[in-house]
């Protein structure tokens, strides 16, 4: 896979700051004479590039300037008033504080372009993903895909159709009492719980993770749809059984919808939840 711009940027920063730290090492190592002075010099052009990296590369340019300007004053002192000799050592901070500066301001550039990328392919994932992680079974998005197939089959075939709507109740309530890890497995576990009282044939969906709501599409009518209500309450009571957390018992119990879809009221997958959530009003 070839790399984008934003990583070659990166690896070219890292690796030219790695041959600039050998460079100046080199250089301060090779006089003793000059040995604290070229660490104090060495020790500005990291500061300077650090300021660098996080801010902007024009206060590293402005702060460039006034080192740049410090730095030939103190060569020309030493030149006009002490009367030594200007030789490459002199010129050589001159010339690496900027460098340094430089490589800063591409690692910058670098490491917040990927992060930009980064940003913008987690959108487009959370937007495509039809699965959830946790639980691995399809989400909001899936369901209206599936959905738009399940309504065209039942309207050609005449199969009743029925969508059903599984919710925690108490839920806000609940998460003040229960860990995070328990609400997962929590999850998990309502979901396990429906996946086993449906035919292999009919799709179950996590439409609200948040606020966990799961939908079974059925090819069923209203008696069949009972039939797995009754099943899901059943199974749920034995999940009571065991469910428990931080020493207290915490019981879970459904509230359940179920409509038939019908084909001159329901026109979209949205439509069919809408209507199939207000069924959840009167399950108390």
């Amino acid at each position: 896979m070839k790399k984008n711009q934003s990583s070659i940027l990166s690896d070219s920063a890292f690796l030219l700051l790695f041959i600039a730290c050998f460079i100046s090492i080199v250089f301060t190592a090779e006089d003793p004479n000059q040995y604290i002075q070229n660490i104090i010099f060495l020790n500005l052009a990291f500061l300077i590039a650090i300021i660098t990296y996080f801010t902007t590369v024009t206060t590293g340019l402005i702060l460039n300037i006034l080192f740049l300007f410090g730095y030939g004053t103190f060569v020309m002192y030493q030149s006009v008033v002490i009367g030594g000799s200007v030789e490459f050592q002199s010129y050589f901070w001159l010339i690496m504080t900027p460098v340094y500066t430089v490589i800063a301001w591409m690692i910058t550039s670098a490491n917040r372009k990927l992060q930009t990328e980064n940003e913008h392919f987690k959108k487009i994932n959370s937007r495509l993903a039809t699965m959830d992680e946790n639980t691995n079974l399809k989400n909001s998005l899936a369901f209206q895909n599936d959905a738009t197939v399940f309504m065209a089959l039942s309207v050609r075939y005449n199969i009743p159709l029925v969508l059903m709507v599984i919710n925690i109740k108490y839920w806000n309530d609940l998460k003040g009492m229960i860990s995070e890890e328990f609400m997962t497995e929590t999850i998990r576990n309502v979901s396990q719980i429906g996946q086993t009282s449906i035919r292999t044939n009919d799709s179950l969906y996590l439409l609200n993770k948040d606020n966990p709501t799961w939908g079974m599409l059925l090819f069923t009518d209203q008696e069949g749809a009972k039939n797995v209500i009754d099943r899901l309450r059943k199974r749920a009571s034995e999940l009571n059984t065991t469910v428990q957390t931080d020493k207290k018992r915490i019981e879970l119990s459904f509230k359940i919808g179920a409509t038939l879809y019908n084909p001159e009221t329901i026109t979209t997958p949205l439509d069919f939840i809408v209507v199939a959530r207000k069924q959840l009003e009167y399950d108390v």
